[in-house]
């Protein structure tokens, strides 16, 4: 579709400010929720597809698919509604780059810093898959990491929930570079084909490229299906084996053969981590510095007692030697503290703890989910103690709030009151006979329901009568046609109009078939009252040619008939006419006049009577 202006209004609400990213089904733009005053993320599916049910239906999976994975690694998915022809979706708008950006910038990344961005992103396929979501595209393009290094997952738009005849195996679906051995075969996907996907992923940010390419997507797809992939090693000679082996395990061919959930990849990443902190293997630890025996001098008397003084100066060095190893012998090891933010806290217990720190807590409300650690004191990367204590700030959640009632209230009124209780609102608009459009009807969870403080709410909002399809009711009766619109939900409104066609046929209708109409409107019907009826102008008398004129101008066809005459007089006189004059008869109708014709009487010759014979002129 064409590009969507700045400053366009979509469905009455979202102000366009600019677009930020464009794919295959939608562009992305960045607006104004002019109701809420927040910048979202709109995505408008390309029109294009707006009339295809499949991409109409796999972009309507994605925001519900989405809408139901509330998690601080998956992007929130507000609203969804139609514009101009074609459909949208309203999300979260997230400061930051994509990991595509980043690896096409700074890779390879740092091991740590790759472990960190993996965890964040299985974190968020493990929680999809326990709401049986699939997402069936993961890739670097669909992660937005902010400036702190979160990272969080967005694109639902070719999910599976459940089972449905559009995404069952067969249908091939995700981006070759990406893509599993079984998509590529179009098999069934199962968990392990997003964990494949996380693989690839991980080995481009630790390699800097991709494990297969080609010259097409079926090229890429064959190699996925029957090439082993290139250990990362070879292009990465630094890279840790422990961490090598968890990502050639994701790419395994055979799901089977895989990791079998994103909680045991998360695990066997975080034991990676510890043996990636710990050094590359082999590498023997830096000793402590020993100190050199003491090396004999010879020399006589004189040379003794010269030396005298540097043999003391050298026993006072000995002595701060000495004094330094043993500090270094017993004072405490630092190490490098391991990054717990973002973390829940058993996880960043058991990494501090693994590391041999002692984990201490304070906990603070928070919109982010319990347990989630929120801040830690020393920072990650800082050097410490071995043994000394990091504090842990850790979310208490947000805590519960009761839900407002809204019924009644006008749309934008029902968002600010549930805004209001740090509820955020999933509007639907739904149809209804009752309640007029605009209005809220209710929420799912009902009004009075105690819900965590931030949770999402689905606000229904009317969108006035059910809508139909105005039927096609011409040439059918009066009666029939009533009858058919009212089977409809729709009243017919009478009009009668002369007409050729049969009395009581219906002639035309407004509007026109296949137009849409809520519940309960009118179409105007045109029924044919039959012709018109008009009163035969009297023509007799008239000359032949007089009479069809004037016939003719009133709307009458004219058909002559002879009558023999043997006065003069009346030769070419309209004598009889039928209908006669002043007669009420259909409009249209042809009549029939009578026109004298004289007959020579016979014999012939001029009596002394006649009158005399003029020639004809010339």
């Amino acid at each position: 579709m064409a590009e969507v202006g700045a400053g366009t209004v979509v469905d009455g609400r979202y102000r366009i400010k600019g677009r930020v990213g464009s794919g295959g089904m939608a562009d992305v733009y960045l607006a104004e929720d002019t109701q809420l005053g927040r910048d979202v993320a709109l995505k408008i599916l390309h029109r294009r597809f707006a009339q295809d049910r499949e991409f109409v239906e796999r972009f309507r999976r994605e925001a519900s698919s989405a809408a139901g994975l509330q998690h601080p690694n998956v992007v929130g998915v507000f609203d969804r509604g139609e514009h101009d022809g074609t459909y949208y979706i309203a999300m979260e708008h997230l400061p930051g780059r994509t990991l595509k950006d980043i690896v096409a910038a700074e890779a390879p990344l740092g091991q740590e810093r790759v472990i960190d961005l993996g965890t964040q992103i299985l974190q968020a396929a493990a929680f999809a898959h326990s709401r049986g979501v699939i997402h069936r595209d993961f890739k670097p393009h669909n992660v937005i990491v902010d400036d702190l290094g979160r990272a969080q997952v967005t694109d639902f738009g070719i999910a599976r929930a459940g089972a449905s005849e559009i995404t069952e195996a067969g249908s091939i679906m995700g981006t070759a570079q990406y893509l599993s051995p079984e998509q590529a075969q179009g098999h069934e996907v199962t968990a392990a084909t997003d964990i494949y996907s996380i693989g690839i992923t991980l080995y481009e940010m630790l390699a800097g490229r991709l494990p297969f390419d080609g010259d097409s997507a079926v090229s890429i797809a064959l190699k996925h299906m029957n090439e082993p992939p290139p250990p990362p090693s070879q292009l990465r000679p630094d890279l840790h084996p422990a961490l090598e082996a968890v990502v050639m395990h994701a790419l395994a061919k055979d799901p089977a053969q895989r990791w079998s959930s994103a909680e045991e990849m998360i695990t066997t990443l975080e034991t990676a981590r510890a043996q990636v902190a710990a050094g590359p293997v082999g590498q023997d630890t830096a000793e402590h510095p020993l100190l050199p025996a003491p090396v004999p001098v010879e020399g006589d008397d004189e040379d003794e007692k010269g030396r005298r003084w540097p043999k003391f100066a050298l026993a006072l060095l000995v002595l701060a030697l000495i004094g330094m190893v043993v500090y270094a012998l017993t004072r405490s090891e630092q190490i490098e503290v391991p990054r717990a933010e973002t973390l829940q806290l058993e996880q960043a217990r058991e990494r501090l703890e693994r590391d041999d720190f002692e984990v201490k807590v304070t906990r603070r409300r928070s919109l982010a989910e319990f347990d989630r650690v929120l801040d830690q004191d020393p920072e990650p990367g800082d050097e410490a103690d071995k043994g000394s204590p990091v504090t842990l700030e850790v979310s208490d959640g947000p805590g519960d709030v009761r839900i407002p009632s809204v019924e009644g209230l006008p749309q934008a009124r029902a968002a600010k009151e549930l805004a209001k209780e740090d509820l955020k609102a999933n509007i639907d608009t739904v149809p209804s006979d009752s309640v007029k459009r605009g209005v809220a009807i209710k929420t799912v969870p009902r009004a009075g329901t105690e819900v965590e403080r931030g949770s999402r709410v689905r606000l229904f909002v009317s969108a006035g009568p059910r809508q139909v399809t105005v039927p096609d009711v011409v040439g059918l009766t009066q009666s029939s046609a009533e009858a058919r619109l009212e089977s409809e939900g729709l009243s017919a409104q009478v009009e009668r109009q002369a007409s050729s066609e049969p009395e009581d046929e219906v002639i035309s209708q407004d509007p026109g078939t296949g137009a849409r109409l809520a519940r309960g409107d009118r179409v105007t019907i045109v029924v044919s009252g039959g012709p018109r009826q008009v009163t035969v102008p009297d023509v007799v008398g008239l000359s032949a040619s007089a009479a069809s004129a004037r016939l003719r101008s009133a709307g009458f066809g004219v058909s002559r008939r002879e009558r023999s005459v043997t006065d003069r007089g009346q030769d070419g006189e309209v004598l009889d006419q039928s209908p006669s004059g002043g007669t009420q008869v259909d409009e249209g109708r042809s009549v029939v006049i009578f026109v004298g014709a004289f007959d020579e009487p016979s014999g012939g010759g001029v009596t002394p009577d006649s009158p005399p014979v003029v020639p004809p002129e010339q």
